[in-house]
């Protein structure tokens, strides 16, 4: 967690070096948001791949992820509510830079049903063994 704190930060001072305005940081920030949640997609597409004979898991997936959703767009909301002219300032930027930490955590959550479990985890539930 604080190493992507850190590249976060660090990021963030080699774009503002190089003189970009609020608008184009706010931008590249949506875009970054945006590539972590194709990630989150493709994750949970590969997991619905691989566990399609269990209808019982998948259908407590989906609403599991939908529920998930909820939730990230709710914190997402709390810790950057939706100001008048807030568009034009840093927030939208740290907004979308939230919701890629929130993210990412939800990826490496849900990698678990891809990478599988040791034989003989008996409290692994519904994550297949290796």
């Amino acid at each position: 967690m604080k190493a992507i704190i850190i590249s976060i930060a660090i990021s963030l001072l080699s774009i503002m070096a190089k003189g970009q305005n609020q608008s184009e940081l706010n931008a590249k920030a949506k875009l970054e948001y945006e590539k972590i949640d194709k990630d989150l997609n493709q994750t949970y597409q590969k997991i619905v791949q691989n566990y399609k004979a269990d209808t019982i898991f998948i259908k407590s997936m989906k609403d599991a992820q939908l529920l998930w959703i909820k939730f990230r767009d709710a914190q997402a909301k709390m810790k950057f509510p939706p100001y008048i002219n807030s568009n034009e300032s840093i927030l939208p930027m740290c907004k979308y830079y939230y919701l890629i930490e929130l993210t990412n955590s939800r990826v490496k959550e849900l990698n678990q049903w891809l990478k599988g479990t040791e034989e003989g985890n008996v409290c692994a539930g519904s994550i297949k063994s290796k």
